[in-house]
Formats: structure tokens, sequence, C-alpha cells
């Protein structure tokens, strides 16, 4: 009967030694114990730039730049 230690890695392709497996194995705990960066500050706006089609009124004038 294998335990879940048994089962935690495993190697897809060659050979690793137990040392090589405890090694990156403290390094994914690591790397997952750690704090969370603080999030990017926002730059510009959270809205789109442009227009949406629906949200325009129904009518242009024939001389307008828009049509």
């Amino acid at each position: 009967m294998t335990s879940p230690a048994d089962n935690l890695l495993r190697v897809e392709k060659g050979h690793a030694e137990p040392e090589e497996l405890a090694a990156i194995t403290a390094i994914l705990l690591a790397r997952a114990a750690a704090a969370p960066e603080a999030p990017a500050p926002s730059r510009g706006r959270d809205k789109a730039g442009w227009r949406r089609l629906e949200r325009t009124p129904g009518f242009r004038a024939p001389h307008s730049w828009q049509g």
C-alpha cells in the first residue's frame, strides 16, 4: 500500500533522486507559503475608450463626420 506522500510528485521523464525531489518540494512549498505581491497600481481608466454602437443615438446628421 502506498502512502499519500509517495504520490506527491511524479517524474514524467528520466529519473530523479530523492534529494532532487526533496529540493523541488522545498522550493514549491516556499513559493506557496510566500506572501502574495501587492496588486499593481491601476493605470488609466477601467472603462473602454471607445463607444459602443448600441449606445449611440439612432440619428446622425447627413453631414456628420461619424457616419
